[in-house]
């Protein structure tokens, strides 16, 4: 697929809010999270923005994230950290702290031990009076701050008594990560930060962002434009579609619920009653044969994934062919975890894995992109779908992937594989319903592995496939842990597949977090 300009919704000329220069880092979108979490707009922007760009979004504050490279490598990612100052007052973090240090005269050199995960910043002068004289933080880096810049004062300092947080005119720098969950109270340096330094006013709650989004789609989306709206299923195309029926003429939205074969059990025939019961314009397309065809022999994920977003592509072609209407306009359910794992669009982060529904549009197709929710996180998103009315069965669905079971399926995807699959998950799947466990967990599903193992059922030798059982608790998914589950649970999981579920003769539980793993296995 060709890249697009991002042509969604989202008005990113905001004034008032907070921009964050993207250096390369894996955490830089969580700055942008944490940021709304204390209900002020952020908006990333990549760390060679030219000045006159930021300037005219007149922010409040500018915060300079991490980054991989260090400030003395040639080619690394630089920006001119004096201009931005003039325009608003700065947080460094880890490399942006080393940049404003490299900037204003500082001295920064490559320490002789590498800080990295938990340790302990000592205050001298905290930065925040809710924050603890010793706090435990996240740190990742190998240069430190040797010499505070003039008119620099060093506030903290680490373990190991490098420079941990300095402070000047106009400008904060901390060596370690106060977005990331592992540090303690460390959204309460960025609140300090925002309405202490920056005398911000926290104002960007839910019905401000749907309002704003469905401005944003009616200036976008021409007067008498058409716009076809692919469905997963998901909470996210289901907030989009609902979005657009809101600020558009609902008939001229219409929306295509693809059952691809790759859904959960009953899924399809469940889901397409839901849409039509909110009252969107929803066809129903069933494409399953089409999906399992063009996956057949593919192995590799990446591969599955692309398999997949041609076919979704061509689907909607199709659908939109059938009913005789010009559409300008493909709108997707994009989330903004979906854009940096995908295709890195700020910086020079790395790619993760690419996402059917990221990157633009192939060039046949003569529809532009709209994707209102490619700047938010799951949980706003959520809060948009409350705002618009949308019943809390869509809203509390556990986050699914858009080539669904394709990738729960580690190999070659079949139709036996796929059977195994939804009956052993619409087990797991109800047992956390019934006991209770459901809403407490952001996602819950089950992965066939390409592994078999010796069993014994009853009283016969088995050679069947191994079920792993995969539940994590997370707040936007980009960072996540797995769920302590009481034995017993997992016990009774674990019997009743291998008893029901033809095909399986072993359960696991995956115990690994994100990072170092992913939630996906694919």
């Amino acid at each position: 697929m060709s890249e697009e300009k991002n042509t969604s919704g989202w008005d990113q000329r905001i004034e008032g809010g907070f921009v964050v220069l993207d250096f390369g880092s894996q955490l830089t979108q969580l700055i942008a999270r944490r940021l709304r979490e204390l209900h002020f707009y952020s908006e990333l922007l990549p760390f060679n923005t030219p000045i006159e760009e930021i300037r005219k979004r007149n922010p409040k504050g500018i915060i300079l994230s991490g980054g991989p490279s260090s400030v003395h490598e040639e080619g690394s990612p630089k920006a001119d950290v004096k201009a931005l100052r003039e325009i608003a007052p700065l947080l460094g973090i880890c490399y942006g702290m080393q940049l404003i240090a490299q900037a204003f005269g500082g001295k920064v050199e490559a320490s002789s031990s590498r800080e990295y995960g938990h340790g302990y910043v000592d205050w001298s002068e905290p930065m925040s009076p809710r924050v603890p004289i010793s706090q435990k933080v996240w740190m990742s880096h190998g240069d430190v701050v040797k010499v505070p810049p003039p008119g620099f004062r060093i506030v903290g300092k680490s373990d190991s008594l490098h420079a941990a947080a300095m402070k000047g005119d106009r400008a904060w720098a901390v060596q370690f990560h106060p977005e990331v969950v592992h540090t303690h109270l460390g959204i309460e340096i960025l609140r300090e930060f925002t309405i202490g330094l920056c005398q911000a006013t926290p104002d960007w709650h839910s019905a401000h962002i749907a309002e704003h989004l469905i401005q944003g789609i009616r200036d976008r989306v021409g007067p008498t434009d058409k716009v076809l709206c692919g469905l997963s299923g998901g909470v996210d195309s289901s907030v989009v579609a609902a979005l657009l029926t809101k600020a558009l003429d609902p008939s001229r939205v219409f929306c295509v619920f693809v059952n691809n074969g790759l859904l959960r059990k009953n899924e399809y025939d469940d889901v397409l009653r839901q849409y039509r019961a909110i009252g969107l314009n929803v066809t129903g397309v069933d494409a399953e044969a089409e999906f399992l065809d063009a996956l057949k022999g593919l192995e590799e994920p990446e591969a599955k994934r692309k398999a997949i977003g041609k076919v979704f592509i061509d689907i909607f072609v199709e659908a939109a062919k059938k009913t005789g209407v010009q559409y300008q306009w493909l709108a997707q359910g994009t989330l903004y975890p979906d854009v940096i794992e995908s295709i890195s669009p700020r910086g020079a982060s790395v790619t993760i894995k690419s996402h059917h529904n990221v990157g633009g549009l192939p060039a046949k197709m003569k529809m532009k992109l709209v994707e209102p929710l490619r700047e938010l996180f799951k949980d706003e998103v959520r809060e948009i779908g409350k705002e618009l009315d949308l019943p809390s069965d869509i809203l509390g669905r556990h986050p699914f992937p858009g080539p669904g079971l394709a990738i729960r399926c580690m190999g070659e995807v079949t139709r036996e594989k796929l059977e195994i699959i939804q009956e052993a998950d619409h087990i797991f799947i109800s047992q956390l319903r019934e006991k209770g466990l459901y809403d407490k967990i952001w996602q819950a599903f089950c992965v066939l592995l390409p592994v078999y193992t010796v069993g014994v059922q009853g009283d016969a030798r088995t050679y069947e496939r191994v079920l792993a059982l995969r539940a994590v608790t997370s707040s936007d998914g980009m960072t996540a842990d797995w769920y302590p589950f009481e034995f017993q649970f997992l016990r009774d999981v674990s019997n009743k597949i291998t008893n029901q579920v033809r095909g399986v003769n072993r359960v696991v539980y995956d115990v690994t977090s994100k990072p170092p793993g992913t939630i996906e296995w694919e």
